[in-house]
């Protein structure tokens, strides 16, 4: 299958304002576009971000039962990759998505298909429910949600295995901190932000390899989620979730690691 891809005027005419803080990176957004048609790649590369950073924040303290991190950003900031390499537990909320033909689902404007980029697509009492139960008794059952085909197909037990910390990850995350906070299980709130060039470019090889929807849905979404990439980090902040870059993330997740093996090992 063929696709023609056409920049309309507005779209382009929106790229000018990353000109002058990211060029390489606007670059880059239109090759990967470009190479749909070419071939994809077969994995994602990360770029090292030597900035440094420093811990705005103290770290929640663990004790008594085990507790949460949530961990939320754009859609392609890299939340599953850091989340895969810190050893802890991880719950994918993005499993929590509701099914297609539900009635509840928001759509686009002029009917243009669902909004599966607004919380309102996504079912955050179960996954509170599902954080609470592997909180309170270490095992729960999650659905297992297929993205292609807007469905759940199955589910599966989540088991903590005497640790006491996890990590909870998602674009909708943010929307349960502070029902996590009420409830006394959130150890932390991390938001991982990029450059939205970069984000847009791992987002779209990602979606497009995984085959998550079609070609020209995946670059209409993509174009308008690097537009608003800050408004979304806003947003996540102010609901409660500390903004920050890989390194400082995966620092955050460390100390609160630490921590918890040593509350373990008392």
């Amino acid at each position: 299958m063929n696709f023609q891809i056409i920049w309309e005027a507005e779209a382009v005419s929106s790229a000018t304002r990353f000109i002058k803080d990211d060029p390489d990176g606007l670059r880059e957004v239109f090759l990967a576009v470009d190479r749909i048609r070419i071939t994809l790649p077969a994995g994602l590369r990360r770029r090292r971000d030597d900035r440094q950073w420093s811990l705005v924040t103290a770290p929640h303290d663990i004790s008594r039962s085990p507790r949460v991190i949530l961990l939320t950003g754009p859609s392609g900031a890299g939340k599953s990759r850091l989340s895969a390499r810190s050893g802890l537990p991880v719950m994918r909320l993005d499993d929590f998505y509701k099914e297609a033909g539900d009635p509840t689902l928001p759509m686009l404007p002029h009917g243009t298909g669902v909004d599966w980029d607004s919380a309102r697509s996504w079912d955050a009492e179960a996954a509170v429910a599902a954080v609470q139960e592997l909180c309170v008794k270490g095992r729960t059952t999650v659905p297992l949600y297929d993205i292609s085909l807007s469905a759940r197909v199955g589910t599966e037990t989540l088991d903590l295995d005497g640790a006491r910390l996890f990590i909870a990850e998602g674009i909708f995350a943010a929307d349960i901190v502070a029902r996590c906070r009420e409830l006394d299980l959130l150890a932390d709130a991390i938001c991982l932000r990029g450059r939205p060039t970069t984000t847009f470019r791992r987002r779209l090889l990602r979606d497009l390899r995984e085959g998550r929807k079609s070609p020209p849905f995946l670059l209409r979404r993509g174009w308008r989620l690097m537009r608003s990439e800050g408004a979304i980090v806003q947003r996540h902040r102010a609901l409660g979730a500390h903004p920050c870059g890989r390194d400082e993330a995966a620092e955050r997740i460390r100390l609160l690691s630490t921590a918890g093996e040593a509350r373990t090992a008392r």
